[in-house]
């Protein structure tokens, strides 16, 4: 781009990760702030509780696809579209959105500039989606924030749908592959996110513990025990398990969403 920002980066605000044409920008210190709310904004900083928007810089030769609403501002000559090829397409969008919890029509920019997301307080984890083989990635739902447009969106279903539904999970994920970078929102940074690599094995989570995991392994909802009695005596009762060869990225504490939330203007 010929435009050059000022101000747009100091040290109150700063890149902290990039992948292609995204970069994640976080607020470490809002002085925005009022006598009322200047203590508790002080210490959510301290401890890591800051605002982060996604920023993405288009050059004409790739798209940005986003959750709807998430757009805080855009400079450049960049066009919005629904992406939509027909009548059909939006049908299947709209039940894709149905069974994902996504919104069912995203947004796609167009042209050359440079978009930034609104605030959330949530991390911003971004990964290429061609890094997970061809059957690509699966993620937890909600977690989507915004991918390239040369990201194809899947939908990829459990095994047992029973169980799934004994255990309230979710019988459907979204399924991206291709190339291109996605990022996703999640209650912890990237340096807390556990990565377990499976050869052939198999990998139980007592709770929706994962992120995102490859599309390729096997994904039921089990009882931990083999007999119903098992069960309930260790305790423990339905567990989320992959089988197969790929990879699962995990969250080390249950999710916690009180205060973890994509903001708006104040």
């Amino acid at each position: 781009m010929s435009v050059k920002f000022s101000n747009f980066t100091n040290e109150d605000r700063r890149i902290v990760d990039s992948l292609g044409c995204f970069s994640v920008l976080e607020h470490y210190r809002d002085q925005s702030v009022a006598p009322s709310n200047a203590i508790s904004e002080y210490y959510m900083s301290e401890m890591g509780v800051r605002r982060r928007q996604l920023v993405v810089d288009l050059d004409g030769r790739n798209t940005l696809v986003t959750q709807a609403g998430a757009m805080q501002w855009l400079f450049g000559d960049i066009n919005a579209t629904t992406g939509l090829k027909g009548v059909g397409d939006l049908f299947g969008k709209m039940v894709k959105g149905a069974v994902t919890k996504e919104s069912a029509v995203k947004p796609e920019y167009v042209g050359t500039g440079r978009i930034v997301l609104e605030p959330t307080y949530k991390y911003i984890i971004l990964q290429e989606v061609s890094d997970w083989g061809k059957n690509g990635m699966s993620i937890e739902d909600g977690m989507f924030l915004a991918c390239e447009g040369s990201v194809e969106h899947k939908i990829a279903s459990r095994t047992n749908f029973s169980s799934a539904i004994a255990g309230n999970e979710g019988l459907f994920n979204l399924s991206l592959r291709g190339k291109g970078v996605v990022a996703l929102e999640s209650n912890v940074p990237a340096s807390e996110v556990i990565t377990v690599d499976l050869d052939n094995d198999v990998l139980k989570l007592d709770g929706s513990f994962a992120i995102c995991w490859s599309t390729s392994l096997q994904f039921t909802v089990e009882r931990s025990s083999k007999t119903l009695l098992g069960s309930a005596v260790n305790g423990e009762g339905l567990v989320n398990v992959f089988r197969g060869t790929g990879r699962v990225m995990i969250s080390p504490t249950a999710p916690n969403t009180g205060s973890l939330f994509r903001t708006t203007h104040d």
